[in-house]
Formats: C-alpha cells, sequence, structure tokens
C-alpha cells in the first residue's frame, strides 16, 4: 500500500517554525519510542542546526523495553540528550527536568560571561502529529495549556506556555514530511496512528502488521484472541473477527471492523509492548 499525507497546513507550520528558531535556545524533540526514526521528521534536523537537542522517546510504556534501552544509546552517540517516558505520567517529568538542566548547560554558561541573570531557557516542542506534544506539555506545566487528542492534527497553532522561572516551552503543530518517500517508515507511521485511517485501507494495513508481528513477536497475536497465528494473515484476521464478534449478517466476517479492533488493540499496547524498528 502507499502512503501519502501532508495537508496544507503542514506546509505553513513548516515555514512559522523557520521563523521562530531564532526564539529558542533549543528544540525538544518528541518521538514515537515504538518507530523512533521512521516517527522523527529530517525537516527538524535542518531547521534546529546550531541548537541544543533533547529527543523524548514518548510512549516507552508500549515499547519493547530493550529497545528502549538500545534507542536511548543510539541517540545519545549521535550527540542527542535524550529521556524515555510516558508522557501522561507527571512522574517521568522529573527526568525529564533533569535532562533539560543538562542540555540547556551551555546556554547558562553563555549567559553567565555576558552577564545575564536568570534568563529562562526558551526551547521548542515539535514532533510529528499524534506523538503525544500536547499530552507531555500538560504533564511538564503541570496545567491543562495544550489542546491534546488521540487524533493527528490537533493542534494547529503555535503558543508560548511559560513552565517557571527557568524554562518556557514553544509549542508547534505537528508536521511530517512533503513526501514520504520511504514507504517503510510510513507503515510503522501508519500503524501507531501518525496518519489518520480514514485516508487508509486499514484492513491491508492490519494485514501486514499481522504479518510483523508474527516474525518479531511471535505468540503476541495468538496470545490476545486465543486463536492459532499459522497460515496467510488473512486467515489470521478471519480468526480475530470470529474471536471478537465481527460477523456479518449470513455469518461472514467482518474484515472491516475486526482490522480496526486489531489496531487498536496494538495501538494501545493490548497486544504487549512492541517495537516496530531496531536501531541501525
Amino acid at each position: 500500500m502507499n502512503v501519502q499525507w501532508y495537508p496544507g497546513h503542514m506546509t505553513k507550520a513548516r515555514r512559522q517554525m523557520q521563523e521562530d528558531i531564532s526564539l529558542i535556545d533549543l528544540i525538544i524533540e518528541l518521538v514515537d519510542a515504538r518507530a523512533p526514526l521512521s516517527s522523527r521528521n529530517p525537516d527538524i534536523d535542518e531547521l534546529g542546526r546550531n541548537k541544543a537537542r533533547l529527543i523524548l522517546l514518548n510512549k516507552s510504556d508500549l515499547a519493547d523495553p530493550e529497545q528502549n534501552q538500545a534507542w536511548d544509546r543510539w541517540f545519545r552517540d549521535k550527540g542527542y540528550f535524550t529521556a524515555a517516558l510516558d508522557s501522561r505520567r507527571t512522574s517521568d517529568m522529573k527526568t525529564v527536568s533533569a535532562v533539560l538542566r543538562d542540555a540547556s548547560a551551555e546556554k547558562r554558561e553563555r549567559d553567565r560571561k555576558r552577564g545575564i541573570k536568570n534568563r529562562p531557557v526558551r526551547a521548542m516542542v515539535a514532533g510529528i502529529p499524534n506523538v503525544g506534544k500536547s499530552t507531555f506539555i500538560n504533564s511538564f506545566a503541570g496545567r491543562s495549556v495544550a489542546k491534546t487528542g488521540n487524533k493527528p492534527g490537533v493542534t494547529r497553532g503555535k503558543q508560548w506556555i511559560r513552565l517557571n522561572k527557568e524554562a518556557e516551552l514553544l509549542d508547534t503543530p505537528g508536521i511530517l514530511w512533503p513526501k514520504m518517500d520511504d514507504q517503510e517508515a510510513a507503515l510503522r507511521l501508519a500503524f501507531i496512528g501518525s496518519v489518520k485511517d480514514d485516508i487508509l485501507n486499514t484492513e491491508e494495513l492490519s494485514l501486514k502488521l499481522i504479518d510483523y508481528l508474527r516474525e518479531e513477536y511471535p505468540g503476541a497475536v495468538a496470545g490476545r484472541y486465543d486463536i492459532p497465528e499459522e497460515g496467510s494473515s488473512v486467515s489470521v484476521l478471519e480468526r480475530i473477527a470470529g474471536a471478537r464478534g465481527c460477523i456479518k449478517k449470513g455469518d461472514d466476517p467482518d474484515y472491516a471492523r475486526a482490522a480496526l479492533l486489531f489496531l487498536d488493540d496494538f495501538r494501545s499496547g493490548r497486544l504487549g509492548r512492541i517495537t516496530l524498528e531496531k536501531p541501525e
């Protein structure tokens, strides 16, 4: 299947980020821990040259713990500051605060040498749609300051959020790259819900996810639905439909309904902690 999605407002968002980059000291980039490389936006590397970078592996509670550690090492080896978190948990914000202080140490030292005291760190929060930016901002701020949603495209405009005397955050709309030339990466984004389901063939998508899980996480599908996972991916989806009562009139399997149920089970972690790609 071919995945393409780049709404017009995202072109505007990229242009706005380019204008705002001079206002900030560092970039906090959220990625989905289940697909850390695929859920990064290459535009941010270009826009954020010469800025300190903090990569947050969000939704790490849904990802394979071993792979969380592997990705943390991989990003650190590339020179990024990193932290793995579940943005819904306020307890994880202490870790983020500590890493943010490390990431902004160079900026504070520059201020000190210039005689500037107590200027707050200004950080841009960036990431692709549906990666959890707004939830993170609300948890980090300790109050509801950003709109949240479980669908891509909730944040449409920028806003400054004062955290405390030490830090301010600039929220930005989620943006994807203009063309998804890497279809494997595009597929992973579709799996995790960063591309709207209503433009996808969710039945075909579910079949590809079944194939991936049987190869990389054997037993995950069988354990969730109490079905055999051998045979074709279509036959597995048919068994899922039967196990979950997704049946049409005439006792035919409702593949469309079963596919949506299966994708939702994966995205919510009910199939287990799964990572879709490993570090190079």
